[in-house]
């Protein structure tokens, strides 16, 4: 198998791999402060359709975690961007938040309940049967239908919540019509991601905590992957997928020095000739066989 390109650019996963229900996880400061001062191309990515850009930049700069706007990369993002591409100038009836509003107006979207172009499903803490009895009625008389990602449940304080694949799993039943879906796992929100920070595949890598959306998302965009142990999988999990990441870490401090500062000419290699990600590899398997 041919040697992989040293790591040109950067994106992560948000919950699980650089916070934990409100808090920063360990290392995840160095890891943007080593990004940014590098000035390498990177993405903060984000399955929750809920906030719009600017309300995570606020939201992590509280945490101590300074991430540009421009630098952040939503599930709801990569839906309008999608729906951009499909039907430029189009309508649709959302069930969301601003984070999904927004990036529909940002577009030229026209957001109505008046035959439809689409129905588009996202992230909301206030589902009301009203709205999911609209757009199933819309659906039926053959608006589209569109979800911003698969989740079934998400995290809080008290437990897990429904999410978006939940919702959309009762609207299928309901209608028959299968959604599809633009966030992760699907590649697209990666390749559009991608794009938005001019990265190429080959020399970009995918950080993540869950096997069945950033590893797999990553995997099929064709990057590097590295899950982190600190979110919703665990090493006992791994095994359970046919396909698995491309190095395991204990968490995102174990990266941190993978990335490269403009005054570094090694290019991904030590002294040894082994490459950063395999040490990074190797001292995560070390910590968790400990």
């Amino acid at each position: 198998m041919a040697e992989r390109k040293p790591i040109s650019s950067w994106l992560t996963d948000m919950d699980g791999v650089l916070i934990h229900e409100g808090t920063p996880i360990p290392g995840a400061d160095a890891f943007i402060k080593r990004l940014r001062d590098s000035g390498l191309p990177f993405l903060v990515l984000t399955n929750n359709s809920i906030y719009t850009a600017r309300d995570l930049h606020a939201r992590l700069k509280r945490m101590g975690l300074d991430v540009p706007v421009e630098n952040i990369w939503t599930s709801a993002l990569a839906t309008a961007q999608f729906l951009d591409d499909q039907r430029p100038g189009g309508t649709a009836y959302v069930i969301g938040e601003a984070g999904l509003t927004t990036a529909l107006h940002d577009i030229g979207y026209v957001l109505t309940d008046h035959d439809p172009d689409y129905v588009v499903l996202g992230e909301t803490r206030t589902y009301s049967f009203e709205a999911l009895t609209k757009a199933i009625r819309l659906i039926n008389a053959g608006a589209r239908f569109i979800c911003t990602n698969p989740d079934e449940t998400g995290p809080s304080a008290e437990g897990p919540l429904p999410a978006t694949g939940s919702v959309a799993a009762l609207i299928t039943k309901a209608t028959g019509k299968d959604p599809y879906f633009a966030g992760k796992p699907n590649p697209l929100m990666m390749r559009t991601g991608l794009n938005a920070i001019g990265a190429h595949s080959e020399t970009s890598a995918m950080i993540g905590d869950r096997m069945d959306t950033d590893v797999l998302a990553g995997l099929e965009a064709g990057m590097q992957t590295f899950l982190v142990l600190t979110g919703l999988t665990s090493v006992a999990d791994i095994d359970r997928y046919p396909y698995g990441p491309s190095h395991v870490v204990e968490s995102i401090a174990d990266l941190v020095d993978l990335i490269d500062l403009p005054d570094q000419v090694d290019q991904g290699k030590q002294a040894d000739g082994t490459s950063k990600a395999d040490k990074a590899d190797k001292a995560g398997k070390a910590g968790r066989s400990a």
